[in-house]
């Protein structure tokens, strides 16, 4: 989705390079969309795993940036690549590891558990670290440009700007009203989303984490466009650039929206162990069974021509502006259908593949673009907040909105 929003803005994008471990979902990509742009599209076969790999097609492309839009898991080699060929690197969400028993991986990981309280498999501090070797290679690392995290980032950037003098709180809300008729399916990649969604849950308060079961907390919020939504608090690695970045911040949270159907599910799988991400031996093979059940669901590429409804996805802050209270509310709706009519995909694939092309395209154009590794919020929001109006994702300011207890 991102590639074709980049194509749509070929006075920017005049050359994409579509690459990836299948090189023939690159060529149906192309064949897709080289028609309708002035871009010209290439395609090459990269492993994403492999640094030298990534380097050699990186020297042979020459571009001017590469966007990850690869799994949580690519993002170290791909910035490794980046900083071998010196070429900016922008992605949508932050760093994971594969292997979660990795013995090294596993010594780093419980020793940030006991220093900052939270237990999720990932957090900024891998891609962080890469910021003095970017600075000193004059190259930009932009991090998070999807929706949440980036939009809802930027979101909060530009309340800060224009509406607040002090922002006190931040509850992210992300709301998907859509229905695409299986009993069961995830809106994006199952292992990426079960793991996240079957964690503790986590926010920021006062200065510090505060860890909470998986869905332990719950409230119901009237969504426009879309009704009144049961939602559950999740840890989400905004969070952690946002309590970095938004000065004097004294909590954030995060809340999505599930079906009880949805949890029902999720629940019987992880029961049976079907969540799991270690390998076992079945019948003298080594599976593991997370990446077996993605395989058995339907693929979210596929939910597009059958998913209705609408997304509604924002902030709702408080603080104080001129010595005075103040709450605000800034959100995008976007609709599943007008989506597929568009792009060919659900709403899920379209508001994290539009920011995506937007932080892309302010790196290039180098109004995001300084030395160094960075989050969405660190830069000046308002081109990126003109940007979204323009390219397919209207938001809305509500200043008297309902806060959520």
């Amino acid at each position: 989705m991102a590639i074709q929003k980049c194509a749509q803005n070929s006075d920017v994008f005049n050359e994409i390079c579509i690459a990836s471990r299948t090189v023939s979902k690159c060529d149906a990509l192309k064949a897709k969309i080289e028609g309708s742009t002035k871009a010209k599209i290439t395609t090459e076969k990269v492993d994403a795993d492999n640094v030298q790999e990534l380097v050699a097609l990186i020297r042979k492309v020459n571009p001017d940036v590469v966007l990850n839009l690869a799994l949580p898991y690519q993002d170290l080699t791909i910035m490794d690549a980046c900083l071998e060929t010196g070429v900016h690197y922008i992605d949508t969400a932050n760093y994971e590891a594969e292997d979660t028993e990795d013995p090294t991986w596993r010594a780093i990981y419980e020793k940030r558990c006991k220093e900052k309280g939270f237990t999720a498999y990932f957090d900024y501090s891998w891609q962080w670290a890469y910021n003095d070797r970017f600075k000193a290679k004059g190259i930009t690392g932009l991090l998070g440009t999807g929706f949440d995290p980036g939009v809802t980032s930027v979101f909060s950037a530009y309340a800060l700007k224009h509406y607040f003098d002090e922002i006190h709180t931040i509850d992210i809300l992300d709301c998907n009203g859509g229905d695409h008729g299986y009993p069961f399916a995830t809106n994006f990649n199952p292992e990426i989303n079960l793991r996240e969604v079957s964690a503790n849950g986590s926010y920021w308060e006062n200065g510090h984490w505060v860890e909470t079961k998986p869905m332990e907390i719950k409230r119901e919020y009237n969504f426009d466009g879309v009704g009144p939504k049961d939602m559950y608090l999740l840890h989400h690695e905004e969070i952690e650039s946002l309590a970095k970045n938004i000065p004097g911040v004294k909590r954030i949270r995060f809340f999505m929206t599930f079906g009880q159907s949805y949890l029902t599910h999720m629940k019987c799988l992880e029961n049976v162990g079907m969540l799991r991400t270690d390998a076992v031996n079945f019948n003298g093979q080594e599976i593991v069974p997370i990446q077996f059940l993605k395989a058995l669901l339907p693929d979210p590429a596929s939910l597009g021509p059958r998913t209705v409804g609408k997304t509604n996805i924002g902030c709702i802050f408080t603080g104080v502006k001129d010595g005075k209270p103040r709450n605000l509310y800034i959100y995008n709706v976007c609709d599943h259908q007008e989506c597929y009519k568009e792009v060919g995909s659900q709403a899920i694939s379209y508001t994290t593949g539009v920011p995506a092309m937007i932080g892309t395209m302010l790196v290039m154009k180098g109004l995001w673009k300084k030395p160094g590794v960075f989050n969405v919020e660190d830069f000046d929001p308002d081109p990126y907040m003109e940007a979204l109006n323009k390219w397919g994702l209207p938001w809305v300011v509500d200043e008297n909105p309902t806060l959520v207890p």
